[in-house]
């Protein structure tokens, strides 16, 4: 059975080293986002390749929280951070040496993996050190990681030699370090038998959260199709629509969302699911109706401004769903139900990815930027919507009984 918190002895405060480390596998994870633009044209590649390119990692991260989520539970956290570690390595390898499409799929698909492990994993170990310390890394530390990825590497590109290599080796390096340094580190979980049934996904939806996650799913659905484009798409946005070939420009604009959303997690972690599912669909709309009007424009600072805004929307909205579902399932209902919404998530983050990557093959990227900011708009905006008249029906059915 697993040790108590309380009860691992170490001289040190582990949450340091797994916040950072956590954080690099997510700054890894948005490391290629600038470089898009120069594979795109270095490697003759498609806008649609690129989305395929960006979306596999996803589809990879999903297949491996749903299936290798809790072997820590059963293995120990220490030596399966230290395989999601290894699986990074052989990622940020194959980044380097990429030279086609192939490579580079072969590598975010490793990456992917690599990232869906290590964010179970680590996440569990931090929970277990300290639950409310915990949680709060686990929700901070992937954007502020992402953040960092995107700014960094966009440096890089800019001003360093090597711009397809030098971050990927850069990382690689750091991770060979990591995982030298978790076996320096106190063993937070145990072991436990049940491995080969921990293969097994778990998807449940528990009666009780059916019509709560129908009601919060199109703003999710919004929120994470949001998150996939700019991922996938938004430097190559900027250069077209801006006229700016600055690799800092396009990464600056990606940071900004993950920067503001980190910040928006912190400050409203206090507040309740409905409240924040408010205030961040307001955020989100009029983030998304100044980013529209910068691309329209072609001005960089509209474009910075609007992304604020939607990121702020875009990490609120992310705690408002999560916030509004799970204190409503029971603790055996929660992996299950981690496990559902994590799928709708990450299909969200993907699927509309690829789709966008055709729509700018045909449609430019300023066509496809007002379909998506519409659609985007009208989806959340009829989920809040969902969501009051859902209140309001509760708050009468006291009264009429």
């Amino acid at each position: 059975m697993f040790r108590a918190a309380n009860s691992t002895t170490t001289s040190r405060n582990p949450i340091p080293f797994h916040a950072i480390t956590l954080a690099t596998f997510f700054g890894a994870s948005a490391a290629p986002t600038p470089l898009y633009r120069i594979y795109q044209e270095n490697l003759a590649l498609s806008p649609v390749l690129i989305t395929v390119i960006f979306a596999v990692y996803a589809f990879a991260l999903l297949v491996a929280l749903l299936i290798a989520g809790s072997i820590s539970d059963h293995l120990g956290r220490k030596p399966v951070i230290f395989t999601a570690l290894v699986l990074e390595i052989i990622a940020m390898a194959l980044f380097v040496v990429a030279s086609g499409p192939g490579w580079l799929i072969a590598a975010r698909i490793v990456q992917g993996l690599a990232t869906g492990i290590a964010g179970a994993s680590i996440g569990a170990a931090l929970v277990d050190i300290d639950r409310a310390k915990g949680q709060l890394v686990n929700s901070i530390a992937p954007l502020s990681g992402m953040a960092v990825g995107a700014i960094g590497t966009s440096a890089l590109i800019q001003y360093g030699p090597f711009p397809l290599h030098l971050v990927y080796a850069i990382l690689l390096a750091a991770f060979v370090g990591q995982a030298g340094a978790i076996w320096a580190t106190s063993e937070t979980g145990g072991r436990r038998p049940g491995f080969w049934n921990s293969l097994k996904p778990t998807i449940s939806i528990p009666p009780q959260v059916k019509r709560p996650l129908a009601l919060v799913t199109p703003i999710n659905i919004g929120n994470w199709t949001l998150g996939g484009f700019y991922l996938s798409l938004v430097p190559s946005l900027v250069a077209s629509t801006t006229g700016s070939q600055a690799p800092l420009t396009g990464g600056a604009i990606v940071t900004a969302l993950m920067v503001s959303g980190a910040v928006a997690v912190y400050l409203r972690r206090s507040k309740s699911g409905t409240a924040n599912l408010g205030f961040g669909t307001a955020a989100t709309t009029l983030g998304i109706l100044t980013v529209v009007g910068g691309v329209h424009l072609g001005a960089v600072p509209l474009l910075l401004i609007g992304t604020f805004l939607t990121g702020a929307g875009f990490g609120t909205n992310f705690l408002g769903s999560i916030g509004t579902i799970m204190p409503l399932a029971k603790a055996d209902e929660r992996a299950g139900l981690l496990s559902a919404f994590y799928i709708q998530s990450y299909l969200a983050f993907s699927l509309p990815a690829i789709l966008a990557g055709f729509l700018v093959k045909s449609l430019g990227y300023q066509l496809t930027t007002d379909l998506y900011a519409t659609a985007i708009i009208l989806v959340t905006g009829a989920g809040l919507l969902g969501l009051r008249a859902e209140r309001s029906r509760a708050a009468r059915l006291p009264a009429c009984g």
